[in-house]
């Protein structure tokens, strides 16, 4: 894990595409606030009188925990013209607000017509782009490479490029801290909606900051720009756990419940690509790890002789069930699991992609003809390149693998430099 502190003013640096909206000094107050929270604070003033597109979904709420749909329904000069849904959708995998007009499903609070513009990557239609004035986007981000929300967002800048829209983002706090940056670049040949952009694992960039990179560098297809503003956050330091802001917790994935898993997450999803079952089916996805045939005992043994700092392993035993909060059935459904539970002891020593490969290499290691990948390669696709499979089939040490993205760590972490927005 590299850690790496940066002292950036982004009033020095004239983008070419995209600009940071001038916001009321509120630093005489100690705490966090929102681009949501901001625009509040302006009276909502740079979206008035516009008809406007939103991308968003249950975690846009300001500080109070109001949302975003319900704070602009206050808002007569604003005309919330279609909602975009992300993956999961605007209110998550158990729905009911939506309601069914004919074959559409429109918001309630505003009568918008709703576009998912994650499955298939749907482009939105005519009649959704041809009157807006504006999009606006508010989502809380993860942090981590393999959750899709940048990617919905890159997809939605090609229609908006398209059809000349400006674009507008009310940034929120990376939730894993915005200094530390971790696990390999992707190779352009394994790039996919894990690994949509050349951005680590764990980038370190607030959904903001990696728009403006993204706008910037003109990343999106065809490398096509939109007119981009972003409305940044107030008193948020790149050094800050999103459980030291303050903020109310919405959880962006629904089997992401905690900042706890949320933060094991950035290495144990990679067991996607692999047929251990990782928690699903259980009240702890990504904190537990098992498999009918996994000698539990042995392996805690092992993974405990490789010191891994700020975690402690116990052995346990599960039976996964299927769940509304993932949209597949979780592998070995109903069977009796052999397997450790993880607990994070200290979230700033934890390094969760050494922690999830090293459990990945000991299992194979420990079971080889058991442990399998899944999903023609996906593995790949996950960790962004061919590497933890290779070193993996060698039998090689897990300890000679981070070695390998150190340099990829220190060059991303100097290619985002102009793009930050906070100290």
């Amino acid at each position: 894990m590299v850690a790496v502190s940066i002292a950036q003013d982004s009033s020095i640096v004239n983008y070419q595409y995209s600009k940071i909206l001038t916001i009321p000094d509120l630093s005489f107050f100690n705490q966090v606030y929102t681009g949501l929270d901001i625009l509040e604070q302006m009276d909502f003033a740079p979206v008035r009188s516009k008809n406007i597109g939103i991308l968003t979904n249950h975690t846009a709420v300001n500080r109070n925990g109001d949302h975003i749909l319900d704070l602009l329904k206050n808002e007569p000069s604003v005309n919330v013209h279609v909602l975009f849904e992300p993956e999961y959708g605007i209110w998550g995998l158990d729905d009911k607000r939506a309601k069914l007009v004919g074959r559409e499903r429109v918001d309630p609070v505003h009568g918008a017509r709703i576009i998912n513009i994650f499955d298939g990557m749907v482009y939105p239609p005519r009649w959704a782009m041809a009157e807006l004035d504006l999009i606006l986007i508010d989502l809380q981000d993860t942090g981590i490479r393999y959750s899709t929300f940048i990617a919905s967002v890159s997809k939605l800048f090609e229609a908006a490029s398209d059809w000349k829209i400006p674009v507008m983002i009310l940034d929120r706090p990376n939730p894993l801290r915005g200094d530390i940056v971790d696990g390999p670049v992707p190779r352009t040949e394994f790039q996919s909606l894990e690994a949509y952009h050349l951005f680590p694992i764990r980038h370190g960039l607030t959904l903001g900051e990696a728009c403006i990179l993204i706008n910037e560098i003109g990343w999106v297809k065809d490398s096509k720009h939109v007119e981009l503003t972003i409305v940044p956050m107030a008193n948020w330091k790149r050094d800050t756990w999103f459980d030291q802001t303050q903020l109310s917790w919405k959880h962006p994935i629904p089997f992401i419940r905690d900042s706890e898993t949320l933060l094991a997450y950035a290495g144990m999803d990679l067991f996607r690509g692999t047929n251990l079952n990782a928690g699903f089916g259980t009240d702890h996805p990504y904190l537990y790890v098992g498999a009918p045939w996994l000698v539990a005992n042995f392996f805690l043994e092992k993974l405990n002789d490789f010191g891994l700092p700020g975690v402690l392993f116990e052995e346990i035993k599960y039976r996964p069930r299927g769940s509304i909060y993932y949209n597949r059935v979780p592998k070995y459904d109903g069977q009796s699991c052999s397997g450790i539970k993880m607990s994070i002891t200290d979230k700033n020593e934890f390094d969760p992609i050494n922690t999830a490969t090293s459990m990945i290499m000991l299992i194979h290691h420990l079971h080889p003809r058991e442990f399998q990948w899944t999903g023609d390669g996906y593995i790949d696709k996950l960790f962004g390149s061919d590497l933890l499979r290779t070193l993996t089939a060698q039998n090689k040490s897990p300890e000679m693998l981070p070695p390998q993205w150190v340099h990829d760590v220190y060059l991303f972490n100097q290619f985002r430099q102009p793009y930050l927005i906070y100290p």
